[in-house]
This record gives C-alpha cells, sequence and structure tokens, in this order.
C-alpha cells in the first residue's frame, strides 16, 4: 500500500508522541523503502494545513516535489518570499521511533487543538492529524459539498 488510507484514531502520551497507524506506516515504507523510517535524515515533515485546522504529514520526497515550485519564482520577489515562508517556516521534520511514534511539536498541536486524542485521515500521498471531533464535523461537511456538486472518483 503506498497510499494513506481510512481513519485512525490515536491518543497522545504524556511526552507529546503519538504512535503512526501501522497502516500509514506501511504506507511510509513503501513510499520510502524498508529502512528510511529510521534513517539519519527525517523521513516525515509536519507542518499546518493552510486552510485546515489540523497537520499535514508529507513523506519528505512528497515534500520536496510539493515545493519544487518555488524554484520558478524570482528568488528575490515576494511572491517567492510569501510562498518560502508559507511552506517552511512551520514544517518540521519529524523522526519516526522504533515503535512508530512521533512527537507532535507543540506549535501544530496548538494549531490543531490536539490535547489528548488525534484523528489520522488518509489523504492520498499525504495524511492529516486532527482534533477527534472536529474532524467529524469536517468530514460531514465534505461529504455534503461533494454530493452538492456531484463529486465522485472520476470526476476530475
Amino acid at each position: 500500500m503506498t497510499q494513506f488510507l481510512g481513519t485512525h484514531q490515536n491518543r497522545l502520551d504524556a511526552k507529546g508522541r503519538v504512535s503512526i497507524p501501522a497502516t500509514f506506516r506501511t504506507a511510509l515504507k513503501g513510499l520510502l523503502g524498508e529502512n528510511a523510517l529510521h534513517a539519519v535524515a527525517p523521513a516525515l515533515v509536519l507542518r499546518p494545513s493552510h486552510t485546515q485546522a489540523c497537520i499535514e504529514g508529507w513523506p519528505e520526497p512528497a515534500f520536496r516535489a510539493a515545493t519544487a515550485s518555488l524554484h520558478q519564482l524570482d528568488p528575490f520577489g515576494a511572491d517567492h518570499d510569501d510562498l518560502a515562508l508559507a511552506l517552511f517556516a512551520d514544517a518540521h521534520p519529524v523522526d519516526i521511533d522504533k515503535e512508530g511514534r512521533i512527537v507532535l511539536p507543540e506549535a501544530l498541536a496548538a494549531h490543531a487543538a490536539i490535547t489528548e486524542g488525534v484523528a489520522f485521515i488518509g489523504r492520498g500521498n499525504i495524511f492529516q492529524m486532527w482534533e477527534p471531533g472536529a474532524v467529524a464535523q469536517r468530514m460531514a461537511e465534505a461529504r455534503v459539498r461533494a454530493r452538492g456538486v456531484k463529486l465522485t472518483a472520476g470526476t476530475p
């Protein structure tokens, strides 16, 4: 499996750690290689969502690919500065320990209002982490909007 699928819930421990769901760890291994999860360089980048009160989890290669368009902008221009700030200033490379846990940076947990429970939501090539009550509301809203515009899996 090389996509993040499903909804899973885990709890933060007293040290601010949370276990990445096993199916998401399997997807990470598929995307990064078996040994990359515990390599010297972090395999996962966490950042606040631009549009939602949640944390996005990006495998490092996907984050690198998503930020590549930055290099097409004038490096001394305001657009470059704004996009670089939005993409990198609040991003946190995180290590995944041998038990599959990560430490949630306090600023990101505050952005998502996560205090105890963490809902992991698969988004294909990335995943999101939400406060469980907030994600239930977000998912209900998304379903209503998708039905309203008749979105299906084959709709662009």
